[in-house]
């Protein structure tokens, strides 16, 4: 039986971790850690899976947007993170037998040839159900429709 193939996007402030922080790293990849959101875990634990590919958007920052592409490339397992009093991302209640706290491991695919701001995305009537665009959602890791990524793709071509 064939898998059906997710689209995914996940969060990150720049000046913390990147599009070139991932870039940099040893084989482009890098294990995404430090998410405290049960629903944004549920979804790392139950669908992102191997080879699923995901937008890298940047927020917190002057241009919030889209800067890349990364994909899935080790799915669901526990965030050792939790489990170390110095990480900032430590849970003194997260526990080895039963861990709270999951993640995956991505790797880079590409940055886009430009950024493709929150801005320019909130107007688009192709996108009006996308879940980044809901008014009071701050969730670091939602889905994507396919419909959603090929039109965004289709952006990146587009002269503003």
């Amino acid at each position: 039986m064939e898998q059906t193939m997710n689209y995914w996007l996940m969060k990150s402030e720049p000046d913390v971790f990147g599009i070139n922080d991932l870039y940099n790293r040893p084989d482009q990849t890098e294990h995404w850690d430090g998410v405290r959101n049960y629903q944004a875990r549920n979804m790392m634990r139950d669908a992102m899976k191997l080879g699923d590919p995901v937008f890298f958007y940047h927020s917190n920052c002057d241009q919030p947007g889209i800067v890349g592409i990364m994909e899935v490339v080790k799915e669901g397992y526990p965030d050792f993170t939790a489990f170390d009093a110095d990480d900032p991302h430590f849970d003194p209640k997260s526990d080895h037998a039963n861990p709270h706290w999951i993640m995956v491991d991505v790797r880079y695919v590409r940055t886009l040839s430009r950024t493709i701001s929150l801005k320019e995305l909130k107007p688009r009537p192709e996108l009006e159900g996308m879940v980044l665009l809901r008014r009071g959602n701050r969730l670091s890791i939602m889905p994507v429709t396919e419909a959603e990524w090929e039109f965004i793709l289709s952006l990146e071509t587009t002269a503003l």
